[in-house]
């Protein structure tokens, strides 16, 4: 059964003017390695990223706070490249009080010219 549905939309150039700091307090080490493997694009990347942290928060029905912190959700790439979320810390918790411990979280992300998209759905098992 489907829990919660979250969508995101983002123009990846708002991410050009970020300092490194800034990029290394919102994104893990994976995420800023995976877009300085693709230098030319990696703004885009970070859009992508940041994306599915929005999406997935809505799909959770929260927001980034003293429960939730930047890190708590990430994304990764599986052998084939296809984007996964990870889920730690204060979104766990919350994942857990949506969809029980077996929740299983699906993510698409698609980007064209300067906007980023991600959706999220959550399924109680």
């Amino acid at each position: 059964m489907i829990v919660g549905i979250g969508i995101d939309l983002v123009e990846s150039g708002r991410f050009l003017d970020w300092s490194a700091f800034k990029k290394q307090r919102i994104f893990t080490k994976k995420e800023l390695e995976y877009a300085e493997t693709d230098n030319a694009n990696a703004e885009k990347h970070l859009a992508n990223f940041w994306a599915a942290r929005e999406a997935c928060l809505k799909a959770l029905g929260t927001g980034f706070g003293e429960d939730i912190a930047f890190s708590d959700i990430s994304v990764v790439h599986d052998d084939a490249g296809r984007p996964e979320i990870m889920i730690a810390g204060g979104a766990r918790a919350a994942l857990k009080e949506l969809a029980g411990i077996t929740a299983r979280v699906h993510l698409s992300i698609t980007d064209q010219e300067n906007f980023s998209a991600a959706m999220v759905v959550i399924e109680k098992e």
